[in-house]
């Protein structure tokens, strides 16, 4: 019974999620309330309450499903990284990129990154700024494991340039969520700035 209750409860978790989720995309966040998601979920407003008591509980939950997994099919990369480092780089933002408003439009990332920068204290602020540095990592891992297998040259400071990397196609995806900037535009802007930086990460 403890097996199923834990299933019933991940499901219902999945539903509220999903339901606000839905939701925040079609009319905003603002405009969406704990009662809408619960119909929408199929559970009582109750429910809802029981598992996220605000809305910004809900789209914290939201960036988190976003972001695992994004940071899962970064690990797939990283097993088998491109034969170069400008490829690496690029293939590991398109990841990223390519991913980010499956859950999340660029309005509700822009809501995500306003609650973070007004409130870094709270459970949200401090979450989403975890998950960053899980992703700041990531880069960083990349640019490691491709100096272990002799693509980047020995003795550069790879959690140094991973930051610089993480750094700007954070900056640049900030200025997506922003404009009317479409994904492959984004992938080609970040490509273009990767450049000067993996030519000199790069064994000669």
């Amino acid at each position: 019974m403890t097996g199923l209750r834990a299933r019933q409860k991940a499901d219902r978790s999945r539903r509220i999620i999903q339901a606000a989720a839905d939701l925040f995309r079609e009319q905003g966040f603002d405009a969406t309330r704990i009662e809408d998601i619960a119909a929408r979920a199929e559970v009582s407003e109750g429910t809802a309450y029981n598992y996220f008591q605000t809305k910004g509980d809900l789209l914290v939950a939201i960036v988190s499903r976003e972001v695992e997994e994004v940071l899962q099919a970064g690990k797939a990369l990283m097993a088998a990284p491109p034969r170069s480092v400008q490829d690496g780089l690029d293939a590991l933002c398109a990841v990223y990129f390519d991913h980010s408003l499956v859950y999340l439009s660029k309005g509700m990332w822009r809501q995500a990154m306003a609650f973070s920068i007004s409130a870094p204290d709270t459970p949200f602020g401090r979450r989403y700024t975890e998950l960053d540095g899980l992703l700041r990592g990531q880069v960083c891992d990349l640019i490691a494991t491709m100096q272990a297998r002799g693509l980047v040259r020995v003795g550069l400071d790879v959690a140094a340039l991973g930051e610089v990397v993480f750094n700007n196609l954070n900056m640049m995806f900030i200025e997506f969520t922003k404009s009317d900037l479409s994904v492959a535009a984004l992938k080609q802007a970040v490509s273009r700035q990767n450049a000067p930086l993996a030519r000199l990460m790069a064994v000669p």
